[in-house]
């Protein structure tokens, strides 16, 4: 009889210690892309002299951070191209034209991630980007992360660059005149989870 109430004793210390466990597996904080405290910008040469400057005033974007399992996180983001603002009115209309953005015929510019590694000071992320009905595989490092409690809403901050070639992306090389091939682009990027 003691027999049977030891194995009763452990395995309901077992089932007890397994239901705690999946009691305790942390799902993914979902945030939402901030765009009053968030900004796409980019910078591309001229002439190869010097340096043209704009932004994306439209984006939406969300994702999901699992901090004790990276890998399950995700990102995700969406721009909308005729949103692109240099500070001048001919050039941003130049840009949404089919030499350059065709934002009739590529409306939004996507990433999705396929893979999250967590690194010092960030993570890694590769995805899916789009862009002019290209979609090609990118990977770069997001730096941050810092979480912050700002009157009852938590946030979380990211902020990368990376470079890119338009002409990787189905943008007519005889067509790229005098900006250059290659364009820097700076996302920083506030979170408000939901």
């Amino acid at each position: 009889m003691r027999r049977v109430f030891t194995t009763l004793a452990m395995t309901l210390a077992i089932v007890t210690a397994v239901c705690a466990g999946a009691n305790s597996v942390s799902a993914a904080d979902e945030y939402a892309y901030d765009l009053v405290h968030s900004s796409i910008t980019f910078k591309a040469r001229h002439l190869d002299i010097s340096w043209i400057h704009g932004r994306f005033n439209e984006v939406d974007g969300k994702f999901s951070l699992d901090r004790e399992s990276p890998s399950k996180s995700k990102f995700e983001l969406s721009i909308k191209t005729d949103s692109v603002d240099t500070a001048n009115k001919a050039r941003d209309e130049h840009l949404r034209q089919p030499d350059y953005f065709d934002t009739k015929q590529f409306p939004t510019i996507d990433f999705k991630s396929t893979d999250v590694k967590a690194i010092e000071g960030g993570y890694e992320v590769t995805g899916d980007f789009t862009m002019h009905g290209k979609t090609k595989k990118i990977t770069f490092v997001l730096k941050g992360g810092k979480e912050h409690d700002f009157k009852g809403t938590k946030r979380v901050g990211f902020s990368t660059e990376l470079s890119l070639k338009r002409s990787d992306f189905g943008f007519d090389k005889n067509a790229i005149g005098p900006i250059g091939d290659e364009a820097l682009i700076i996302i920083d990027c506030e979170g408000v989870k939901k």
